[in-house]
């Protein structure tokens, strides 16, 4: 590749209630980029933050042109607003990275140089997780573990969305509107030649994180049921193999019957089988309404995200879909 033809990169930045961390993070970051021959840009995309991130944002957009704000409507959550950053970054590359400095801005160059190499998306592989607990981590390791076998597109081990995007990357995800996303899948499903580069993660340098347990579990809800219906499938087997063991039970306790009788009533294994079938039934069943439900929010068309106002923003070209269709 040549270096005319890289001539710009874009940063986006999502961010929900990062007030304290916003001022630390912009100055590394800046300090990474003046040492990049190349033009570069900050896109912040603050999703529907409670505290002071907006106006903190909206200071830095004053005080450097290169940098750019967009403030949704609500909370929309961290996929979308990654979406958002993604329509309207206007760039020959496009880095992702939160806001919480547990990603490093230094390892910026590292995914840049990857990038002239060839590649269309560098992302960066989690080596350690400082400021974790041991059953986060676990748990974090299995997941990646279980999408890793259960899909068929490729989701990389202990990768999050911390990388750089190639402008073809960039445009082919933008095709993708689906409302129920989980962007570390849709990253793998575009192709194009991939590569990880490892990193040490660190702790918070502020605030608290946004992730608790129950919105990790539908996390990985999310990801498991977007990109695989082995859970289906599971279902579908599980419940042939109660059905014949049903039946193989059914076929005993008649041949008993027919051979020695059965003077005692059988209500305990009754109960037993029935509360059985009725449970692998009812789990089947919510196998079932997870997608159908999906299926469901799919068919509402809604836009993914509302703009509520924007600072320095350039305007988005054609195709970029800037209102989230």
């Amino acid at each position: 590749m040549s270096e005319a033809g890289l001539a710009s990169l874009c940063v986006v930045v999502p961010c929900f209630n990062e007030e304290a961390v916003i001022g630390a993070f912009h100055a590394r970051l800046m300090g990474v980029l003046d040492t990049l021959p190349v033009a570069a840009q900050v896109l912040y995309i603050d999703d529907g933050s409670r505290d002071g991130s907006y106006a903190a944002l909206e200071r830095l957009c004053v005080a450097d042109p290169r940098v750019a704000a967009i403030r949704l409507s609500r909370n929309f959550g961290k996929e979308l607003a990654l979406t958002c950053g993604l329509d309207h970054a206007q760039a020959d590359a496009v880095v992702v990275i939160d806001a919480d400095l547990q990603d490093p801005p230094e390892l910026i160059p590292e995914l840049w140089a990857r990038f002239r190499e060839g590649h269309d998306v560098v992302y960066a592989v989690r080596r350690s997780r400082a400021g974790e607990s041991w059953f986060k981590r676990s748990t974090a390791a299995a997941f990646y573990r279980v999408i890793g076998r259960l899909s068929d597109t490729p989701v990389p081990a202990d990768t999050g969305d911390f990388r750089l995007l190639s402008r073809r990357a960039v445009d082919a995800l933008r095709g993708l509107r689906e409302r129920q996303r989980f962007m570390k899948g849709l990253f793998g499903w575009v192709g194009f030649r991939q590569v990880g580069v490892p990193y040490d993660r660190a702790p918070r340098a502020a605030g608290m994180s946004k992730w608790n347990w129950w919105r990790l579990w539908n996390f990985a809800l999310e990801g498991i049921t977007g990109f695989s219906v082995a859970p289906l499938k599971l279902a579908t087997y599980v419940g042939l193999a109660t059905a014949l063991l049903a039946f193989a039970y059914g076929g005993l306790i008649i041949a008993k019957t027919l051979l020695w009788g059965d003077p005692v009533a059988g209500y305990p294994s009754l109960m037993t089988v029935i509360l059985f079938l009725g449970g692998i039934q009812l789990m089947a069943l919510g196998l079932i309404g997870e997608y159908l439900g999906r299926l469901y929010l799919e068919s509402k068309q809604r836009p993914l995200y509302l703009v509520d106002q924007s600072r320095g923003l350039l305007p988005t070209p054609p195709g970029a879909n800037p209102r989230g269709e």
